[in-house]
């Protein structure tokens, strides 16, 4: 079973017969902008079955751009006895089609740009000082690559383990 895709438009028709939207995203992508009636259901708790989605009302699954749900759409499918679709074009189709978006602009932003934006940096600042100051700082950017090519092969990203340590990533203190 796969999924058919449903345009927002649709979708939200949808939901106001009673149907279910589900945001698959990680926690820390969801907390900046989100759809406010989506119930979170991060992926890999669909994907090892240990949320079900019960009822007999049609399920709409949703990520950022519609790509990972596509990806997944088998492991989706099999989470739910009833109708399921994949919201097209995602969270970023619902928002150009104005439809409403709860966002937090004091959330940080989702982890993985956070590596991409800082191994960039490091990257581009290596290369800078390599080519105007020493040789030597090519290094840098060889180290990045080289922690990057480990985190593909091991799943293991140590960038993104010290980043999510930073200080404004941290829960707030109650």
């Amino acid at each position: 079973m796969t999924l058919r895709t449903i345009s927002p438009q649709a979708a939200q028709a949808l939901l106001a017969q009673g149907a279910v939207l589900v945001d698959i995203r990680a926690a820390d992508e969801r907390a900046r902008v989100r759809i406010e009636q989506a119930r979170h259901a991060p992926l890999p708790s669909l994907q090892s079955g240990a949320t079900r989605l019960e009822g007999n009302h049609p399920v709409i699954f949703h990520c950022r751009s519609g790509v990972r749900t596509q990806m997944n759409a088998a492991a989706l499918a099999r989470c739910t006895d009833c109708e399921a679709y994949a919201l097209e074009g995602g969270l970023d189709a619902w928002a150009s089609a104005g439809l409403p978006v709860v966002k937090d602009a004091h959330a940080p932003i989702e982890l993985q740009r956070q590596v991409q934006l800082a191994a960039g940096a490091l990257v581009f600042t290596g290369t800078v000082l390599g080519t105007a100051v020493s040789p030597w700082f090519y290094v840098l950017p060889g180290f990045v690559g080289a922690g990057l090519m480990f985190a593909g092969a091991t799943g293991f990203c140590g960038m993104a383990r010290v980043l999510a340590r930073a200080p404004w990533n941290r829960a707030p203190l109650s």
